[in-house]
């Protein structure tokens, strides 16, 4: 199973330099967990600088995965991996999500870079 954290997400649908990385673990939905935190964050930042139409796109194409909501259990275990990690909260819950279902992270956020089964590429700074 796979997560592809947002900042992957968001590459992939720019086409940006590093989608090439996550476009596998993206196309393969059967085999795809998306965090609702991801749908929302995805769905935010599309929304602000693309527009409804692009961010929607993304939604469906996001929806065709498995989402996973953000339950109790999972809150707490994302709490528990932030504190121990250092993590954002999203990231929190991205490797929470990815831990409870033996899953990779697909990324390009350096707070997640070295951790276990996480997938990491470094973003281009042009």
């Amino acid at each position: 199973m796979n997560v592809v954290d947002s900042s992957a997400w968001l590459e992939y649908f720019a086409d940006d330099r590093n989608a090439e990385h996550f476009s596998s673990a993206i196309e393969d939905t059967s085999n795809l967990l998306v965090p609702s935190i991801c749908l929302l964050e995805v769905y935010k930042k599309l929304l602000r600088e693309m527009g409804d139409a692009v961010a929607i796109e993304a939604a469906v194409l996001m929806r065709q995965a498995a989402v996973v909501a953000l339950d109790e259990e999972l809150a707490l275990e994302a709490a528990r991996l932030g504190w121990s990690h250092k993590l954002p909260l999203a990231d929190s819950i991205v490797l929470a999500t990815a831990r409870r279902h033996d899953a990779v992270v697909w990324t390009q956020d350096s707070d997640l870079e070295g951790l276990e089964k996480v997938r990491y590429f470094a973003k281009d700074q042009d």
